[in-house]
Parts: C-alpha cells; structure tokens; sequence
C-alpha cells in the first residue's frame, strides 16, 4: 500500500487529534494550547491553526473522533428504562474517566466562543436532542406518554439538569440524580387515567 498525501495528511490528523486529548488530559484544558500539540505532535502550529480555528475547536474534533459515544437508545418497550439507559451512557462520558473533564471543559468553551457552540450544538447536542424527541414520540405513540404532552419540552427537562451540574453547580453527575430526574418527570409526563 502506497503512503498518498491524503494518507499522510489524515495520518497527521489523527496524531494532532490524539495528542490534543492526550495533554488535555494531562495538563487540563485551561493549560492545553495549540502551540504545546504542535510541539508534541511533531506539526507545525500553522498546520494546526489551517485546520483548526481555535483549541476549542481542536478539542470539539479530538474528542468527537474517539467515535465513543454509544448514545443511541434503546428501544425495550419501556421509555424510562431506555432514557436511564441512555442518560446513564451519556453522565458516565460527561462525567466519567478519561475525557469527562475535558467534555466539561468543552461545554464551558461553548459559553465563550460562538463558533465552538454552533459546531458543539450542530455536531453532537442537536443529533443528541433528535434521537431523544424520537424516542418520546414512539413511546407517546405506544401509549407510554400523554397524548398532548410537548416532546422538546420534555427534552428540555431531561437534559436541563443535567448541564446545570456540570455548568453551574459543578457537584458531580450521578446515576442516582439522573435516576430523581426521571422520577420526577415521569411524574407528571405519564398518561392520565380515563375516567
């Protein structure tokens, strides 16, 4: 097999995107800069900046190409089984080892940089969004939900609490708080018994 310039050019991707999460993960993101991954990297941080617009750029590909989210639900017949299921994945890459940090970290770039958000929001929030609202829409369907509720509200509530710990409280995400999450929407979001 030939070493073509593409090859090589995705073989220098892949190295910068590994060494990004690798320091990252060392350092912190705070301390992670583009010219510390082209030092280690072995690039030139011109080729990482023709790339890459910013570290949180950098950072958003690097950590959205370990391909690692297995976030797609279930579909048991039971709708709160499969949000746990999924809610559970989705804490324990937000919050867990190794990349949680950096996924907060990320997050928080968001806050800062426009261009991190909408690519954030586009690449993985949104996408992440529409399998949820899918998911309520098939158990609404099935019955498991209240005709008339609102799904992206429903959406909404899920997730809301969820960011509120890794952005504003910062206390840790658990599968029990995921667990009073989902005690406390199905509470009002199940069917209503027919007089």
């Amino acid at each position: 097999m030939t070493d073509t310039p593409h090859r090589r050019g995705a073989d220098r991707t892949e190295a910068i995107m590994r060494t990004t999460l690798e320091l990252g993960q060392e350092i912190g993101y705070a301390k992670l800069s583009i010219e510390a991954v082209a030092a280690r990297a072995g690039a030139g941080k011109h080729t990482i900046y023709r790339r890459w617009s910013s570290k949180g750029a950098l950072l958003l590909d690097s950590l959205l190409s370990l391909n690692e989210p297995g976030l797609d639900y279930p579909d048991t017949g039971d709708v709160v089984a499969d949000l746990r299921a999924q809610i559970y994945a989705a804490v324990d890459l937000l919050a867990g080892a190794p990349f949680g940090p950096l996924f907060q970290a990320l997050i928080g770039e968001a806050q800062h940089d426009p261009r991190v958000a909408a690519a954030l929001n586009e690449r993985f929030i949104a996408p992440q969004a529409d399998k949820t609202v899918a998911r309520l829409r098939a158990a609404r369907d099935q019955g498991q939900l209240s005709p008339g509720f609102d799904l992206d509200l429903a959406m909404a509530i899920l997730s809301g609490p969820l960011y509120f710990q890794v952005l504003i409280t910062q206390e840790p995400l658990t599968h029990e708080y995921v667990d009073r999450v989902l005690d406390a929407l199905f509470a009002g979001m199940g069917p209503r018994p027919q007089p």
